[in-house]
């Protein structure tokens, strides 16, 4: 099946709430650019260094999600072209976005990854951190925070991971009472990836991150 079958088959089953992020990382140019001539403008990537790369090399109009661990010291390569930062998982990531849109005169859009899984090797903040983390997220004018993004256990028991998604819709839903009532921005849950998005979707996601079931087996 093509690219653009996949695509096709994949935006049957989601609603016109939710929005299909392309997981594009580690993939040839020329298959996003099949993507693309399919109507995909969303894209995500996790290495900073080759997303700048595409984004030199591909069309301007694409919207870049950076949806892995972001270290500091990389931050200057994507922040004036990306179009939303997926993984902000730290106060010190969040003061260096702040401090590095400023040098580029730009505003960063962000989402607050919740460690939402039973797994260690997952980054986020706490459940009981992400008010503090979202009230100084706020206080900085050139950052945009656009919701919460969690990533669920990779595990066979789908009732753990609806559990796991609820609770970050539960997360989002205190935050936007709490402390964006008044901001429309505060809007998106990324949440869902191949394997789980479809519980996701039932949980309130708005936007999945999908690579293999898009692009099939990834190159490394």
């Amino acid at each position: 099946m093509s690219v653009e079958k996949n695509i096709k088959e994949i935006l049957k089953e989601l609603p016109s709430t939710t929005k299909l992020v392309a997981v594009s990382k580690f993939m040839p140019d020329e298959l996003i650019l099949e993507a693309y001539k399919a109507g995909q403008r969303d894209f995500g990537e996790s290495r900073p260094q080759e997303l700048a790369g595409k984004m030199e090399r591909l069309p301007s109009d694409i919207r870049w999600h950076f949806i892995g661990p972001l270290q500091t010291n990389k931050i200057k390569m994507i922040i004036e072209k990306v179009y939303l930062i997926h993984s902000v998982d730290s106060i010190k990531l969040i003061k260096e976005i702040s401090k590095e849109a400023l040098k580029k005169g730009v505003s960063a859009s962000i989402l607050l990854q919740q460690h939402i899984s039973n797994e260690d090797t997952k980054q986020g903040f706490s459940s009981d951190e992400m008010r503090d983390a979202a009230l100084i997220a706020k206080d900085f004018g050139n950052i945009r925070v656009k919701g919460l993004m969690g990533m669920a256990s990779f595990t066979e028991d789908m009732y753990l991971v609806k559990r796991e998604f609820t609770s970050l819709k539960d997360s989002f839903n205190s935050l936007k009472l709490q402390c964006f009532s008044d901001d429309s921005d505060f809007s998106e849950i990324s949440m869902g990836m191949s394997g789980d998005y479809r519980i996701a979707v039932e949980e309130g996601s708005t936007m999945v991150r999908i690579g293999t079931r898009v692009f099939g087996t990834r190159i490394y």
